[in-house]
C-alpha cells in the first residue's frame, strides 16, 4: 500500500513538473487535468514524454519510416504515452475522452500517410511499442501476440517453438502487428491461407469507454470490423489470438529477370492469365523497374519472383506445364526452410542468424505509395504505354501481386477486406527519393500520380479499389480533426471496402457514436 501511494505521488509530482512546459492549445489546466487523470486511473507509473524530455525525439522518430512526415513543419504530438500494461491504455483512453484530447495510436509506424503519428490539430500519441509480448502454444497451434510486436518478432517466436508451423504475414519484418492485422495483411502465403486477419480467432480491445473486451464481449460486429477495417476507428486493439498454419520442411524461392529486349511485354501479358490460376502453394509476383542498358540507354526490367511451398523439382514441373514462356530453370531457384525464406524475402543474406528478426530498426526514406486492383488482363498496347511512362518516371517501382487461390474462395463480406474473387492481381505503385527539398517531393509524387492516372482504363471501376493498409490521402480524407460526414468519407471508404463500408459505418455508429477514435481516413459515425 505504501509503495502504491508513493508511486502515485511520484507520478503526480512528475506530471506537475511536465505540464508547466507546454499546453494543448487551450489552457494549462486542461493539460494538467489530463495528467492528473492518468495518475488517478492507473495504479502504476505511466511513461509520458514531452518535447522537453531527452527521449522525446528518439521515441517519436524511431518508427517513422516515411521521412515526408518528419519535417520541421510537421505538427508534433504534445505528449507521447508508452503504455507498459493494458491498464495504461485504458487510462489513456478514459482521460483523453474526458478531457476532449485527440489521440493517435501507433504500433509499428509503417503508416504510409503518417496518420498514426501526425494530426492537423493538437494531439497525443499512444505508442504501443512496449506492448510486444508473444505467447506461442504449439499444441493448440495458436499465438497470443500484442499489437506492439513486429512481424519479425512473431516469426522468430514461432520458429523458436516449431519448424513446421508458420503464419501468413508480411514480407517486411519491421511492420507492427497491430496495424498490419487491422488492415487485413498479406504475404507470400496468402494464396494458400488467406490474409493474416482471416486467421485471427480472438482479440482484446480497449473500447471508447476504456473497457477491455474480448471476442465474446465485443460481439460479432465489432470483431468483424477490426479484422480488416483499418486501424484507428474502433478502439485500441491490445492483442490478437492467431491461428498458426502448416509450413513444409522445404520452401523454394526463384527469380527470373526479363528485359524489354528479352520479350518482357509478352511474358508479363501471359503472366496475367497464369499467375492467379497456379496452385495455391505458388506465389509468383512481378517487379517492374527501369535499369541502365547499354550506353546511356534505359530499359524496363521485369523480375518474376516466386515462393513455392515445396521442393524445387516439383515447382519446376509445375512451371514447365503452366508457364513455359518464363523459361524457369533449376539454377534460378534455391531451396531453404520456411523461416529462412522469411529472412531472404526481407532482404537478409541466407547465412544470417535468425536473431536479426528481432531487429526493430526500420529503413527510412521519402516515399509515396498507391494501389490498384486488376480484374481483366491489361492489353499489350496498355503494357507498352505503361513501359513508356515508367521510363519517364524512372524512380517509380511497380509490383504486380497475384490473387486467386484461397483469396477467391473467401466471401468478400467475410471481413471488411473485400478484394477477393474476381481480382487477377493488385498493383503497388512506389516512388522513393532521398532529397529533402519540398520541390523534390512535389516532383516525384506528381510523377506517380500521373502513372496512376494513365492506368485508369485498365483497373477496377465503380469503385476504383484500393488497399486500406496502403493508405492514400489522394483518394479523399475527412475534414480537419478527422471529423467527416458519411458522404465525405464514402469517397475513399468505398474504394477500400466496397459494400462493406456501410456495415463498418453501422458498427462505428454503435460502438463509438461520438467519433472519439478518428483520423483523416477513419470510419465516420452517423450518430456524430
Amino acid at each position: 500500500m505504501v509503495t502504491s501511494r508513493f508511486s502515485k505521488l511520484l507520478v503526480s509530482v512528475i506530471f506537475s513538473f511536465l505540464f508547466i512546459s507546454f499546453s494543448f492549445g487551450t489552457s494549462s489546466s486542461v493539460h494538467g487535468g489530463f495528467l492528473h487523470c492518468l495518475s488517478h486511473h492507473s495504479k502504476t507509473s505511466i511513461p509520458v514524454y514531452t518535447s522537453n524530455n531527452s527521449n522525446y525525439s528518439s521515441i517519436l522518430e524511431s518508427t517513422i519510416s516515411n521521412l515526408r512526415f518528419n519535417s520541421c513543419t510537421t505538427r508534433k504530438p504534445n505528449l507521447i504515452i508508452t503504455p507498459l500494461c493494458e491498464s495504461h491504455v485504458q487510462a489513456a483512453v478514459i482521460c483523453s475522452r474526458k478531457r476532449g484530447i485527440q489521440i493517435r495510436v501507433r504500433s509499428g509506424g509503417h503508416d504510409f500517410e503518417g496518420l498514426s503519428y501526425t494530426s492537423d490539430a493538437p494531439f497525443i500519441i499512444v505508442d504501443l511499442f512496449k506492448l510486444r509480448a508473444i505467447n506461442v502454444n504449439v499444441k493448440n497451434r495458436v499465438v497470443w501476440v500484442q499489437s506492439g510486436a513486429t512481424v519479425g518478432e512473431l516469426y522468430y517466436r514461432i520458429a523458436e517453438k516449431s519448424p513446421s508451423l508458420g503464419f501468413p504475414a508480411a514480407f517486411c519484418t519491421t511492420v507492427g502487428v497491430g496495424g498490419f492485422l487491422s488492415g487485413g495483411g498479406y504475404g507470400s502465403m496468402f494464396r494458400k491461407y488467406g490474409l493474416a486477419a482471416d486467421n485471427v480467432i480472438d482479440a482484446r480491445i480497449v473500447d471508447v469507454r476504456g473497457k477491455i473486451l474480448d471476442r465474446r464481449s465485443m460481439g460479432k460486429d465489432l470483431f468483424w470490423a477490426i479484422r480488416g477495417g483499418g486501424g484507428g476507428s474502433f478502439g485500441i486493439v491490445l492483442s490478437w489470438k492467431i491461428r498458426l498454419v502448416d509450413v513444409p520442411p522445404t520452401v523454394t524461392l526463384c527469380s527470373v529477370k526479363k528485359s524489354q529486349e528479352d520479350g518482357a511485354t509478352k511474358i508479363v501479358q501471359k503472366w496475367q492469365d497464369v499467375a492467379h490460376k497456379l496452385p495455391q502453394e505458388v506465389f509468383l509476383d512481378v517487379d517492374l523497374t527501369v535499369v541502365n542498358a547499354t550506353g546511356n540507354n534505359k530499359t524496363l526490367l521485369a523480375s518474376f519472383n516466386s515462393v513455392y511451398l515445396g521442393a524445387v523439382e516439383k515447382f519446376r514441373i509445375v512451371m514447365k506445364e503452366r508457364f513455359p514462356e518464363l523459361g524457369l530453370e533449376t539454377k534460378d531457384c534455391i531451396e531453404m526452410s520456411w523461416i529462412q525464406s522469411v529472412l531472404f524475402l526481407s532482404g537478409y543474406p541466407l547465412n544470417v542468424a535468425l536473431e536479426v528478426l528481432l531487429n526493430q530498426t526500420q529503413p527510412k526514406t521519402f516515399f509515396k505509395i498507391k494501389s490498384d486492383y486488376v480484374k481483366e488482363p491489361i492489353s499489350e498496347i496498355g503494357l507498352e504505354g505503361l513501359w513508356e511512362r515508367l521510363l519517364i518516371e524512372e524512380l517509380t517501382f511497380l509490383t504486380f501481386i497475384p490473387y486467386g487461390g484461397r483469396m477467391s474462395e473467401i466471401s468478400e463480406s467475410a471481413s471488411p477486406f473485400p478484394h477477393r474473387s474476381g481480382n487477377l492481381f493488385k498493383i503497388i505503385y512506389l516512388v522513393s527519393w532521398d532529397e529533402k527539398q519540398d520541390h523534390a517531393s512535389e516532383k516525384y509524387i506528381s510523377g506517380v500520380r500521373n502513372l496512376y492516372k494513365y492506368m485508369t482504363p485498365y483497373v477496377s471501376k465503380s469503385p476504383r479499389e484500393a488497399y486500406i493498409n496502403y493508405r492514400d490521402l489522394d483518394l479523399g480524407q475527412n475534414s480537419k480533426n478527422g471529423k467527416a460526414s458519411y458522404s465525405q468519407a464514402s469517397t475513399w471508404g468505398r474504394k477500400y471496402f466496397k459494400n462493406n463500408y456501410k456495415r463498418l459505418v453501422r458498427v462505428k455508429s454503435k460502438t463509438d457514436p461520438d467519433n472519439f477514435f478518428r483520423h483523416e481516413q477513419s470510419i465516420p459515425s452517423i450518430a456524430y
